[in-house]
């Protein structure tokens, strides 16, 4: 094989990576809450993860049960109450044991969480399409009556059954 040939062939290899690289990249579909995706990036992803897998005794997955939470209005103040006062104390999720102490994010303006809990549920969990994405209203509600962490925890009992 000539120097002439062989340069052309690694030419063409490396071209095609590249190519193959860009199209991978450019593929992955945009979240539908771009901002919720950023505001959770910088807020969220360090326990939960960048992909809301969570972290082995850590912090929860956010793959499924934020959707279920979404379908029902006490499991919507739910999400509202667990963004704005935090979550602490042990819990099980999917069968995973954490105790843990999730902070408030009580600073972050009612639109914002809204948008963090819209990419969580539709983005992460795949909600079903007939589920409403919440609201900044929905945010401003539980923020009128503060909780701490385990008064947030305590009333996540009363949704989710034995053991989950």
């Amino acid at each position: 094989m000539s120097r002439g040939s062989r340069g052309r062939r690694i030419a063409l290899a490396a071209g095609a990576l590249l190519a193959a690289g860009s199209v991978a990249a450019t593929d992955a579909p945009a979240p539908a809450y771009a901002e919720g995706a950023k505001a959770f990036q910088a807020n969220c992803a360090v326990c939960h993860g960048a992909a809301g897998a969570g972290i082995p005794s850590l912090a929860p997955p956010l793959l499924s049960y934020p959707a279920r939470y979404a379908a029902s209005a006490e499991g919507r103040r739910q999400l509202a109450m667990t963004v704005l006062n935090g979550l602490y104390g042990e819990i099980t999720v999917e069968g995973k044991h954490y105790d843990f102490r999730m902070p408030s994010f009580s600073t972050l303006d009612d639109a914002t969480l809204a948008a963090v809990l819209n990419f969580v549920v539709f983005d992460l969990a795949h909600a079903a399409g007939d589920t409403k994405p919440l609201t900044g209203e929905e945010i401003a509600a539980e923020r009128a009556h503060p909780l701490d962490g385990a008064a947030v925890r305590e009333h996540r009992k009363s949704l989710v059954p034995a053991g989950d």
